[in-house]
């Protein structure tokens, strides 16, 4: 391989490590701490600071456009001219060369300038949250987190079993139940949190990274089931009615009791998700509740996959049944071929369509966003809860380990980088400055390729990262040691270094590669911190042997076929040829 195609090479691998480590820079440096805050808070609390922040700039501009129209757009509402811009170029009109308040104010209707300023906010809140996924976290012993306390609801696992269950049968469903959340949790993307058993049918979990509310409960999303109800479209038909006439329709208050619901159907709500992804009830609908497909959760799904309608564009859910499954649903859907087949879960109705043909065992759903059919695809998944599980208390909480001994390990390992990067430079002289320069790349490569997986960084994972960085050390240590034994015997500085590099890199391998496969046993059976440290541990040595054998060699072929090097600088002493 030529120089110029390494060298091309090692600057893709740089500008794509770039790319992924860009989210981690801007979210830990760049982004104020209120605003990461406000990232972390439920989407009912980012409704209300959009609306609020929108109602304080909307009033602003009402003032303004009043008092001093002729003023200049102030800069909290800068964006508001694109869309006057756009506004007047579909009316064929002309645009100002200086914008002020008096020109948005005639360019945007005032009922449209209100919902533009709250998108704006919201869209601002979306993009952090989108940010915040793709940056590495910071671990429970580093940053704090989340704690969720969940609590094994007995009566719905009586209810399963039939029978009041005993301390052997509650011990083994909430014993399951940490199983399929640890699992859960693993696959929604976070590492590294603790779970354990509380008190009676109880289930602590912490989990690292800025609390967020709605992460604990897509974990419980569903509880792993949905069920599907034929809807009593008779009943709905003047249930519509009804509500048309009576806005507060509430099926709870006595106040609205009607008596066209039939024995055996039972009213539920539709609900369809807002622009900032909170279930709004639109409307109530009729279902016949013995008329359904109950339990069909992740006991009878193969798979589960998030697809796109080719119709509309919009997410769907595509599962596949077992033949226990699929049976049950096809009796169903061909029994009651032409009615109308309505989605429920947790007892909302998120969708429904009429049946047009018997459906046996490839399902596709709809009614859900891009996010929410991921999530209920990933619980399908894995399985259904052995008993339901409700948040009793949810907080945030802070490090572990004290301030004082957090500075005081990243203090440590930031001299310990040093230390090694000042050896190198003393010892090995202007070969050490290619050895710091490869080992600077090495961190940098190992914090990107974290970042691609949105790792969890605990202090034992940065203990990690600088045990490797000692490992790529001793790769460059070795090659050096050979290099310098060639040039000893009087080769010229390119062949020494072509001749160390080829004598040294069997040995690099062979004691990486047993490092690395041990490294990757304990990442499979370690659990936590452990599994932490082995994740980095495992990347570190791939990386190091890429910037020791490739990048370190490229650095020397520079400088001896393009800066026309002759002699050596590769040690602190005089070198006899």
């Amino acid at each position: 391989m030529s120089k110029r195609i390494r060298f091309l090479l090692v600057l893709a691998l740089m500008g794509t490590g770039v790319y992924f480590i860009y989210p981690t820079v801007q979210w830990y440096f760049f982004v104020p701490v209120h605003m990461k805050e406000l990232a972390g808070q439920p989407r009912e609390k980012i409704r209300d600071y959009a609306r609020s922040k929108a109602q304080e700039e909307w009033t602003k501009l009402s003032d303004l456009a009043r008092t001093t129209p002729d003023a200049g757009v102030p800069s909290e509402i800068a964006f508001l001219t694109k869309k006057a811009e756009i506004n007047l170029r579909r009316a064929k009109e002309n645009i100002p060369a200086k914008w002020t308040v008096k020109d948005i104010s005639q360019a945007i209707p005032r009922r449209e300038v209100f919902a533009e300023i709250e998108n704006h906010f919201h869209n601002d809140i979306i993009a952090l949250k989108d940010l915040r996924s793709r940056a590495i976290q910071l671990g429970l012993d580093l940053s704090g987190g989340m704690t969720v306390t969940l609590e094994a609801d007995m009566d719905s696992l009586a209810k399963r079993l039939d029978h009041s269950p005993d301390a052997a049968e509650r011990d083994d469903a909430v014993r399951r139940a940490i199983e399929i959340i640890t699992n859960r949790i693993d696959q929604f993307g976070v590492t590294e949190p603790q779970i354990r058993r509380g008190g009676e049918g109880t289930i602590l979990i912490e989990i690292p990274g800025e609390p967020d509310p709605e992460r604990a409960r897509s974990f419980l999303m569903g509880k792993g089931s949905l069920n599907f109800h034929i809807v009593d479209e008779e009943a709905t038909a003047k249930l519509i009615d009804y509500q048309r006439l009576n806005p507060g329709y509430d099926p709870e208050n006595p106040l609205f009791a009607v008596d066209f619901i039939p024995v055996g159907s039972v009213v539920r709500g539709f609900y369809e998700r807002d622009a900032y992804g909170i279930d709004q009830l639109t409307r109530y609908i009729v279902i016949y509740e013995d008329f359904h497909v109950d339990g069909l959760d992740g006991n009878h799904i193969r798979s589960a996959q998030v697809a796109r309608d080719p119709t509309n564009n919009r997410p769907t859910v595509n599962f596949v049944l077992d033949s226990e499954g699929g049976e049950l649903f096809y009796k169903l859907t061909d029994k009651y071929k032409g009615k109308s087949l309505a989605i429920v879960m947790d007892n909302r109705v998120k969708a429904y369509a009429r049946i047009t043909a018997a459906i046996r065992e490839s399902v596709q759903i709809t009614g859900f966003n891009q996010e929410e059919a991921q999530n209920l695809a990933l619980v399908l998944r894995t399985a259904a809860l052995p008993v339901d599980l409700t948040i009793s208390n949810q907080q945030a909480i802070g490090s572990t380990m004290g301030r004082d001994a957090i500075d005081k390990a990243l203090n440590a390992s930031l001299l310990g980088f040093l230390l090694v990067v000042g050896f190198m430079l003393i010892w090995y002289r202007g070969a050490g400055f290619n050895a710091d320069i490869a080992l600077l790349l090495n961190v940098f490569f190992i914090v990107a390729t974290l970042s691609v997986f949105n790792f969890t960084l605990t202090l034992t994972s940065i203990a990690g990262i600088v045990l490797t960085v000692g490992m790529a050390v001793d790769a460059n240590v070795i090659i050096f040691e050979r290099i310098k034994e060639e040039y000893r015997l009087g080769k010229s500085a390119k062949a020494s270094i072509e001749s160390g590099f080829a004598k040294a890199f069997w040995a690099i391998m062979d004691s990486n590669i047993t490092t690395l496969i041990a490294a990757i046993f304990l990442s499979q059976l370690g659990k936590g911190p452990i599994q932490g440290f082995a994740v980095t541990l495992s990347v570190g040595i791939l990386t190091s042997m890429f910037t020791a054998l490739f990048v370190s060699r490229l650095i020397f072929d520079f400088r001896t076929d393009v800066m026309g090097m002759t002699k050596l600088s590769i040690s602190w002493r005089r070198l006899q040829q």
